[in-house]
Parts: C-alpha cells; sequence; structure tokens
C-alpha cells in the first residue's frame, strides 16, 4: 500500500511539474510599445514593404527592429503634426534610439534565420505575423508562438527538413 501512494504522489507531481512548465511557456505578456506605430498606414495605406523597414530580413537570422536610421528617411521633418508621429520625429532629430520591446523570442538553443525562411523559402511574412498591415497599433503579443509544434507543423506542410539538426544546435 506504501508503494502505490509513493507511486501516485509521484505521478501527481510529475503531473503538476507540467502543468507549470507549460502554463510558463504559453503564457505570453503583452507589450506596450514606445509609440503606437501604424501597420495599417505604413504597409497598407502607403504600401512600404516588410523589407523595407525590417531591412536584414532577406539576408540575416533576424528581420531587425527598425529604428530611427530607417524611420529618419521619411520623418526627417514633421509631416502631419499628430502626437505619434511627433514623438518619431524627436527621436530621429535628437538622434535616440526608439526603444522598442521585442515580442519574438527565440530559445537560444534553436537557430532560426529569417534569410532562409523569407529569403531562400520565399516563405510570407503573414505566415507567422499575421496581417500587420490590418494593425492599427503594434502588435502586443505574437502571432504564432514560437514552439517546436508550429515549427514542425510549418515544416511537414511545406516538405521542409524536420532533422533535429538543421534547428538544435
Amino acid at each position: 500500500m506504501k508503494k502505490i501512494l509513493i507511486l501516485f504522489a509521484a505521478l501527481v507531481g510529475f503531473a503538476a511539474g507540467i502543468i507549470v512548465v507549460n502554463t510558463a511557456v504559453d503564457r505570453e505578456e503583452k507589450v506596450t510599445q514606445p509609440i503606437d506605430f501604424s501597420h495599417a498606414l505604413h504597409a497598407g495605406k502607403y504600401k512600404i514593404p516588410c523589407m523595407a523597414c525590417h531591412q536584414r530580413v532577406m539576408m540575416g537570422a533576424r528581420a531587425s527592429i527598425p529604428n530611427i536610421e530607417v524611420c529618419g528617411a521619411c520623418h526627417s521633418t514633421p509631416m502631419k503634426k499628430t502626437p505619434q508621429e511627433l514623438l518619431v520625429y524627436q527621436y530621429v532629430s535628437q538622434h535616440k534610439q526608439i526603444p522598442w520591446y521585442s515580442i519574438y523570442h527565440v530559445p537560444d538553443y534553436v537557430y532560426f534565420s529569417h534569410r532562409r525562411h523569407v529569403g531562400i523559402g520565399k516563405l510570407d511574412c503573414k505566415l507567422c505575423h499575421g496581417n500587420m498591415a490590418a494593425l492599427t497599433s503594434p502588435p502586443t503579443k505574437q502571432f504564432l508562438q514560437i514552439k517546436m509544434q508550429n515549427c514542425l507543423d510549418c515544416h511537414i506542410q511545406h516538405n521542409v527538413t524536420t532533422d533535429c539538426s538543421h534547428c538544435h544546435r
């Protein structure tokens, strides 16, 4: 009887541990960005392609979050004088980097390359990031969570290798 209770307690503890880990992994912290940036205006109305601002997407592992070097190309003078546009102009004119918060974090043990997926694989940004051109405010959380099952599903769907060594290093 004592062995059964110990086994039962171990199983309950194991199940509780799995629940705690899954809850921690699934929890998404919502982020508030320093500027209420509108992808709907830039990518939607003005049809600016993702790569124009996220310049390293075709050649690097990371897509890069644009900052004053990119924003300053259009916002070196105030345009419509909206509060958000004036805020961008302030950062640009004062040569201060905009403190954007990244909402996508790839674990250290995973190698992910935007160049491989977008540049070579020709995947549409919408697959992982959703229809950004429809967003009037910055996203507050990931559109598609970075989880192994999401990656595997996509690799299988596109008939790409699922060999662990290609992504785990």
